[in-house]
């Protein structure tokens, strides 16, 4: 430091003594060597100079040296290593510089003269201090959401990003988010310049792309889900195609609706879409009950056709078997066999008839026989069908009348019998 500057140091300091000009208060006491007082005026300089010289020459090893003035006589050796320790001090203290800690879920990128060198893991790590190598700390762990459409809130709409045209030609209006992670912290740096933007930027690509292949009812109701799927799936396909460094990791679907311009109408348009689904699911409701009530009657006649169409055919075939037993018997005995068709068919006949008119070939008298009241007074006694009870010889002369035209008419079969197999027996002679 150079002498007049200390000077006016001091001279100063002097100045500012509170004691400064008011004479000396010890009366011509204490004077120094040099026949002065303490307080009389300010200090010597020079001698604070020299004390200065000399605590420095100590520090730096030069004790024998110096003028008898006290003043200070410089050596370089000494010069030399104070600098030197200073230096490597300094350079001690750029050296610490280059520790840094990393803290869990999160990665440093060391970069050497801003290019790129290596990755460090969370913990305590050293790079070369600056300028030669510097790093930046990217938290790895941290999901990030961008937002597509609106800003904080779904009602503080971004018209820009949230309009878009579908594939039915109709404009929508969808805000989403988007969370995503880094997986590779270098490309997020060094492959992207603002980073959030190209995120939001790739998803309002991908969100148009997908609405664009889409018709609107379907973006607004089923398939909102599936929408945000493949948004998903088209923004990961585009930020690794590009480098990114992110890994998409969900899309929120926060607002799908037509635009408030036409939203009315576009009730209006739900409204009687409602209605025709309505009444087509009544109409499908009556079709699918009607439809298989006519089926399963459809399916009862046709059964009961081929039921009966079995009988008939199975009767046929049965009564031509029948009849072809009967030819085989009537070739051994043609009239017994008559005789016995004859009665076969007339115990069907009375069977089913209740009254029978008798013609007599004796005279024009016409016979009444009451077959239903005897049949019923057969079933209430019982013992008249018994041969030879007393009932039915009490009761002969009631029924006399009754059987006497059964035995003409047993007579008369014979008769005609004997006839038939008369003729019969001179057809065979005569063949």
């Amino acid at each position: 430091m150079p002498v007049p500057l200390i000077k006016k140091i001091g001279l100063k300091f002097s100045l500012n003594d509170p004691r400064w000009g008011r004479g000396s208060q010890d009366n011509g006491q204490n004077q120094n060597q040099d026949g002065k007082r303490p307080n009389d005026g300010p200090p010597d300089l020079d001698q604070l100079w020299r004390e200065f010289n000399q605590r420095l020459n100590r520090l730096f090893g030069n004790r024998g040296g110096g003028r008898g003035d006290g003043g200070f006589t410089p050596d370089m050796k000494g010069a030399g290593i104070g600098f030197g320790l200073i230096a490597a001090i300094i350079a001690f203290l750029w050296l610490i510089s280059g520790f840094f800690i990393v803290q869990e879920g999160q990665t440093a990128v060391v970069m050497t003269f801003g290019k790129y060198d290596h990755m460090t893991p969370a913990g305590f790590n050293w790079r070369w201090p600056a300028p030669i190598q510097s790093h930046e700390i990217v938290n790895v762990s941290q999901v990030r959401t961008v937002e597509v459409g609106y800003r904080s809130s779904v009602k503080n709409k971004q018209a820009k990003e949230s309009l878009m045209l579908t594939d039915d030609e109709n404009i929508i209006d969808i805000q989403f988010a988007v969370q995503y992670k880094l997986k590779n912290a270098s490309e997020w740096i060094f492959n992207n310049r603002d980073q959030e933007e190209m995120v939001r930027q790739v998803a309002e690509t991908a969100i148009r792309e997908i609405v664009g292949r889409s018709k609107m009812d379907f973006v607004l109701y089923e398939g909102r889900e599936k929408v945000a799927f493949d948004v998903s799936q088209v923004m990961q396909q585009i930020v690794d195609r590009y480098k990114a460094g992110v890994q998409i990791t969900n899309v929120t679907m926060q607002g799908v609706q037509p635009p408030e311009q036409v939203q009315a109408a576009f009730d209006d348009a739900v409204k009687a879409g409602q209605d025709r689904e309505r009444q087509k699911n009544e109409g499908q409701a009556y079709a699918n009950d009607v439809i298989p009530r006519a089926r399963g009657a459809a399916s009862r006649l046709l059964q009961e056709s081929e039921a009966y169409r079995s009988r008939v055919v199975a009767n046929a075939q049965g009564d031509a078997e029948r009849f072809k037993q009967v030819l085989v018997e009537y070739q051994k005995a043609p009239a017994v066999t008559r005789d016995r068709l004859y009665i076969e068919t007339m115990q069907q006949i009375f069977s089913n008839t209740t009254k029978v008119m008798v013609d007599s070939r004796s005279g024009n008298n016409l016979l009444y026989l009451p077959l239903d009241k005897l049949i019923a007074q057969t079933a209430t006694d019982p013992s008249l069908a018994k041969p030879g009870s007393g009932t039915q010889s009490q009761q002969s002369s009631g029924t006399s009348s009754a059987t006497e035209p059964l035995q003409s008419m047993d007579m008369q079969r014979q008769k005609e019998s004997r006839s038939r197999d008369g003729r019969d027996s001179r057809e065979r002679e005569t063949r």
